[in-house]
């Protein structure tokens, strides 16, 4: 027994057991069945536009008659929402495989133990680095999924230098999710936002900048303070006394070899093959995830691995990505519950309703705090444009909000929101491989989240007023 590394471990059996990341989406899955109960069913006209999605017609919203989820739909609505996040599922699944590969070929290590030497004092740096990575990646061709498979890396870096799971997760993670809400290039989002409010697409990209650059430099100080909080003192850590994931302990040292480099490279490969895909090609899951099945391949081959022994560590990778995979369709059940009662029009009715005898300062914060909400329900970006924008563009006008501030607020309340929503299969899923319990991730994020939504009511507020006012 590794007496170190138990000692690092503080109390483990003694803490009193948090609730899984399953227990979580299965209640809060159980608690949107009973909402169906008291909240009525209700429906909006919906048309197909000239980019062929359907949208909804401002007015012509009616009440129907729809019962409740009964226990009989609660229970399949399961498997529904398995069917339903299969895409991502499967992707996941791919990608464990393949880093269960690249871990047997221990080039991750030899990698962890060369940006050790040469950062040597400077380690704090690869916080700020990596998370404008992420939010570049985001905020202009909407990279969600593909961010998780960092985790893998960043979780021997961060343990090495003295961190938590939280700073690797929180790099990933918090990067891309404040890059999505900052977005400047990002067709996903504020592409389709603004051609269904009618504007031209991608306007207003210098503020949206602005706005980035604001939401980016925030979030890196905020990790970074709590990342030297950490490492002065580790029984700080929002984790502190929770067992971490399996991995290499912080003794093991790993020379980067050459044959490390030629797995390193075709990872880099990989990558770029893939932003190149998605951003010019318009690539999605399926083609990622094919990508990375022949990065696996091809790492085993080039670690001088036998078939069986690239088919076993890719099998082992798959079973311990299986988790955060699982969390991804239970996320995506709540989803379904809420589609199936048609309780979705009504709450965008009553919201909207609450917002539109307003000034335009109050409008457009009660845009921001709607779309923060609905972001809760309906997770996807083009999604939720689809759903609220068609109601929120004629809600600006009768408020003499400029249809950019409408936009705007769309997505600072889509992005800020998926850094922290349970509902979110991608954030649950990178919780879940880092060890993470979703109560633990909220402790840590609380000060952040009050002061990215504060900063974004700011901006809001400038853009209605300064920005984009309309006289």
């Amino acid at each position: 027994m590794n007496h170190d590394k138990m000692a690092a471990r503080p109390h483990v059996e003694q803490q009193r057991p948090l609730p899984h990341a399953f227990v979580i989406l299965f209640f809060l899955a159980l608690l949107a069945a009973i909402v169906t109960w008291f909240v009525p069913s209700g429906s909006f006209e919906r048309i197909t536009n000239a980019d062929g999605r359907s949208v909804i017609v401002a007015g012509t919203y009616q009440a129907i008659d729809s019962p409740g989820i009964g226990p009989f739909e609660f229970f399949n609505a399961f498997f529904e929402g398995m069917k339903s996040g299969s895409s991502i599922i499967f992707f996941l699944v791919i990608v464990g495989g393949t880093f269960g590969v690249l871990r047997r070929s221990r080039a991750i290590e030899g990698l962890v133990h060369f940006l050790l030497v040469k950062l040597k004092g400077r380690e704090i740096l690869i916080i700020p680095l990596m998370m404008t990575f992420f939010a570049l990646c985001s905020g202009t061709y909407g990279m969600i999924e593909g961010s998780i498979v960092y985790i893998f890396i960043l979780l021997p870096l961060a343990r090495r230098i003295g961190y938590d799971a939280v700073v690797a997760a929180a790099i990933p993670l918090i990067g891309t999710a404040i890059g999505y809400t900052g977005s400047f290039l990002n067709p996903f989002n504020v592409g389709v936002a603004q051609s269904i409010a009618e504007l031209p697409l991608f306007s207003g990209m210098g503020y949206r900048f602005v706005c980035w650059l604001a939401f980016v430099a925030l979030s890196i100080g905020y990790v970074m303070f709590y990342a030297r909080r950490v490492q002065a003192r580790p029984e700080r850590s929002v984790v502190y006394g929770l067992a971490p994931p399996d991995e290499e302990g912080p003794g093991d040292h790993v020379d980067l070899t050459p044959r490390h480099l030629l797995i390193l490279g075709a990872f880099a490969l990989a990558l770029v093959a893939i932003i190149a895909g998605v951003s010019a090609f318009g690539w999605y899951l399926k083609e990622m995830a094919g990508v990375f099945l022949l990065l696996g391949i091809v790492t085993g081959l080039l670690a001088g691995m036998g078939a069986n022994t690239i088919a076993g560590a890719f099998s082992t990778g798959c079973k311990d990505m299986m988790d955060g995979a699982l969390a991804v369709g239970l996320a995506f059940t709540i989803v379904v519950i809420v589609q199936h009662s048609e309780i979705i029009d009504t709450i965008i009715h009553s919201l909207s309703t609450l917002i539109g005898d307003t000034s335009a300062s109050a409008a457009a914060l009660g845009m921001f705090a709607m779309q923060s909400a609905m972001n809760f329900i309906v997770t996807s970006g083009s999604g939720q444009a689809a759903l609220t924008m068609p109601i929120m563009t004629p809600i600006a006008d009768l408020a003499e909000v400029h249809r950019q501030v409408a936009v705007l607020a769309f997505q600072f309340g889509d992005g800020i929101s998926n850094a922290f929503t349970p509902t979110a299969g991608w954030l649950m899923a990178g919780l879940t491989i880092a060890g993470i319990p979703w109560s633990r991730w909220m402790r840590f994020m609380l000060p952040l989240i009050a002061l990215l939504y504060a900063l974004g009511a700011v901006l809001i507020l400038l853009a209605t007023l300064v920005v984009w006012p309309l006289a």
